[in-house]
């Protein structure tokens, strides 16, 4: 069973930054398309980011460009988000997602596996 947990999560003001961790178990996941996506209240789950396995190639939505890098630690297994000038309109229910046929999967929205979720909060 493979399980993707995310942390990092919490209530924020907007300006302030958060960074995002996803530590995948029961496999490594050096070899996997990682990215995040969220889900706001009402609205469908969107595409946020994603990195190739080797970190090659990155990926941003409109929205976070300038302000959201991923970046993935082989050695440690893990993916993280950093979120700078964080905006009340990136409140959201975070959610980590890999793959292992490549990147433009996890791009498109169709990844493998997923997470549960963290809960990110921007009040204005």
């Amino acid at each position: 069973q493979v399980h993707l947990v995310e942390s990092g999560g919490g209530l924020v003001q907007a300006g302030d930054s958060l960074r995002l961790s996803c530590a995948p178990s029961g496999r490594t996941f050096s070899n996997y398309a990682m990215g995040w996506f969220r889900q706001a209240p009402g609205k469908e789950r969107e595409f946020v980011t994603a990195i190739s396995w080797n970190g090659g190639r990155t990926y941003y939505a409109d929205a976070v460009k300038g302000r959201f890098t991923i970046s993935r630690d082989s050695a440690k297994n893990t993916v993280s988000l950093q979120m700078n000038t964080l905006k009340a309109e990136d409140t959201a229910v975070y959610y980590c997602a890999a793959d292992d046929v490549g990147v433009l999967r996890v791009r498109n929205g169709h990844p493998k596996y997923w997470g549960q979720g963290t809960q990110v909060t921007v009040s204005s």
